[in-house]
């Protein structure tokens, strides 16, 4: 497995830094994705954690990402976001079999949705969910919780992967 991701530039301004920086995290978790079958890609390897799945992971940032930016930072609803389905715990997580590439696809689609939301925004505007204390962050610490959140879940598709199949690489 390699790669030719980059860090964002050693000078950057703060929010192409913190883009940049999310933008790699997001890279890398796509990157961990490569090649794998569909089969694989839903194969549980963590026996105490049957949805930390390849697919799973990639469900589950979707959906953090449109709970960060299009829940709590825009004030949408949140009934369209299964993260805040507590009759389904892990409902964000959950895949039903379908098939890498669209979870994919709709992985990449919503980070193309959160980079527009940022670059029409302040990193001082706060979010307007008011249903929710974490909505009255400001979107710097959203972003911030995002690199955080991402680079984690990328950490964690590390471990999946060579478990899956032995194939290791950090960019």
């Amino acid at each position: 497995m390699t790669s030719e991701l980059e860090r964002p530039p050693l000078q950057a301004d703060e929010r192409t830094a913190l883009i940049g920086w999310l933008d790699l995290q997001r890279q890398i978790l796509r990157w961990k994705c490569e090649g794998l079958s569909d089969e694989d890609a839903h194969r549980p390897v963590i026996p105490t954690s049957p949805v930390m799945t390849m697919a799973g992971l990639i469900s589950h940032m979707r959906w953090t990402e449109h709970m960060w930016l299009e829940v709590l930072f825009l004030g949408g609803d949140e009934r369209q976001n299964p993260s805040f389905d507590e009759s389904s715990e892990d409902a964000d997580w959950r895949t039903d079999g379908r098939p890498l590439a669209e979870l994919l696809a709709e992985y990449e689609a919503q980070c193309a949705r959160s980079n527009e939301i940022v670059a029409a925004a302040s990193l001082d505007d706060v979010g307007r969910h008011p249903g929710f204390r974490s909505g009255s962050a400001n979107l710097r610490w959203m972003l911030i919780h995002l690199v955080e959140e991402t680079g984690r879940h990328a950490g964690h598709a590390d471990i999946v992967r060579e478990l899956l199949d032995g194939t290791k690489g950090y960019y």
